[in-house]
């Protein structure tokens, strides 16, 4: 089945749409904070801003403290602070004032492997430079800045990149290359981000994994140093709930703001969602969607808002990408009150998203009782084959404008898997082309207007032609 949008190259269509309850947004978030006020200087435990000094075991004995005592704030005098990973505790506020700049180190050892996931797939894997594992109250705040210095990781990626294509294993070479997230939040509720610029993670900057009542505020990231983090996305929510994401400015090199479920067999065995998460008042500038929904998308994304965004030359705006061995559903997604110019598309949904990364095919010259566990949940089978089928329905986009696109839609459902209910309202784009929609049904548009530019229309891509081949 495929569907069609244009009859000219100005249109505007109009249909009663029902009102949704979103009353479940007031409820994300963290509710609590830490309260204790005794203060714990990291500089009275050996730690030294002199931006050489590794101080992991300083600053970690100052969090560990302030925990033993009943919590209170970990603080740093001015200066610029050298860490490898370190372990946020419970009712500990570390703060990170203005004048604290914290470097990451850039020696792989000063991250001991932890129990997590990754991409989509449990697996060990290097801890964060800053981690929060089953904890209840923490926050890490303040106005300084966190340089990750992840080009250590990249350049090891890009040439393990470069030697895996050659062998047909690109869709293992992510996973192989450990790269050091910035800020982890795994197992833990009751957790505020708030107010620091993050810059030049590793590997993805913020991941929010099976945890629940979290606030991220404020944060500013700022991961295209050189253009070449491969990666770096800025917040990922990951099976976690009532999440509130607010006030972030985030420029990278891969998706801005994503929700992820898990990836394929080992996501289906998890099967846990991302549900109830608001992302509002935000900035996308560069990077690969402003809201990204996947590509892992086992254990289901579904009531989100997404209100008062902004994207300016980002790759896409609002971004849906699974796979055909991934399942889950993605329903119930609100994308509102936003504006984005100079995209390359406004409306990208593609449930057959990147196959070279997407399958798993051990090849010839490789045995499976050899390989690692990793690879093994890469490759186990979804069975039966169905169950790795991926939805997306009841999606709604409302009050949204859009300038300067390249492409309005890219909408690629599946034979066996339609896009179902996408429903449009109040909402202008303008475009050098319309692109194209394949298997999608029952999409439905309340006063909204597509314009496909002048200047294309003289290109000879005029009205006509594309809506010959939408055909």
């Amino acid at each position: 089945m495929k569907s069609l949008i244009l009859t000219a190259l100005f249109i505007s269509f109009s249909f009663l749409i029902q009102a949704q309850d979103l009353s479940w947004a007031d409820k994300v978030g963290a509710k609590q904070f830490p309260s204790a006020t005794k203060e714990y200087s990291v500089n009275a435990y050996g730690a030294k801003g002199d931006g050489k000094t590794l101080n992991t075991k300083a600053i970690q004995k100052a969090i560990d403290l302030c925990a033993q005592k009943g919590g209170g704030t970990v603080s740093f005098q001015a200066g610029s602070y050298v860490t490898g990973a370190l372990f946020i505790k419970a009712n500990v506020h570390l703060k990170i004032d203005k004048d604290v700049l914290i470097l990451g180190s850039e020696k792989l050892e000063d991250y001991p492997d932890i129990d997590t996931r990754v991409a989509g797939i449990e697996m060990k894997w290097p801890a964060a430079l800053f981690n929060v594992l089953n904890v209840k109250n923490a926050a890490v705040t303040g106005s300084g800045t966190v340089n990750a210095r992840g080009k250590f990781n990249w350049d090891l990626y890009w040439k393990t990149r470069k030697e895996y294509d050659e062998k047909g294993l690109r869709w293992i070479v992510d996973y192989d290359v450990k790269r050091v997230r910035t800020f982890l939040v795994q197992n833990s509720s009751d957790i505020t981000l708030k107010g620091i610029t993050f810059k030049n993670a590793g590997f993805w900057t913020v991941q929010l994994l099976y945890s629940t009542q979290l606030t991220v505020d404020g944060i500013t990231i700022r991961n295209n140093e050189d253009g070449s983090g491969p990666s770096t996305d800025g917040v990922d929510v990951d099976s976690s709930t009532w999440v509130l994401v607010q006030n972030c400015d985030i420029d990278c090199n891969d998706d801005n703001f994503c929700l992820k479920s898990g990836r394929d067999w080992d996501g289906l065995r998890v099967n846990k969602p991302t549900e109830y998460v608001v992302i509002r008042k935000c900035i996308a500038r560069r990077g690969a969607g402003l809201v990204t929904l996947g590509s892992e998308t086992s254990g289901g994304i579904r009531h989100i808002l997404a209100t008062e965004l902004t994207a300016k030359h980002t790759d896409n705006g609002l971004r849906i990408k699974s796979a055909t061995t991934r399942g889950g559903t993605i329903e119930d997604i609100h994308f509102e009150n936003s504006q984005m110019d100079s995209l390359n598309t406004a409306f990208q949904f593609n449930l057959n998203w990147y196959p070279a990364y997407s399958y798993s095919t051990l090849p010839a010259g490789y045995t499976y009782e050899t390989i690692p566990p990793h690879w093994k949940a890469m490759l186990q089978k979804v069975t039966p084959a169905e169950r790795g089928t991926p939805y997306a329905k009841d999606i709604y986009v409302k009050n949204v404008i859009v300038t300067n696109a390249k492409t309005a839609f890219a909408a690629t459902g599946l034979s066996q898997s339609i896009l179902k209910n996408f429903v449009f309202t109040d909402t202008k784009v303008s475009a050098s082309e319309i692109g194209m929609m394949e298997y999608t049904a029952d999409w439905k548009f309340n006063q909204f207007n597509l314009q496909i530019t002048k200047k294309q229309a003289e290109k000879g891509a005029g009205a006509k032609e594309d809506e010959e081949r939408l055909k």
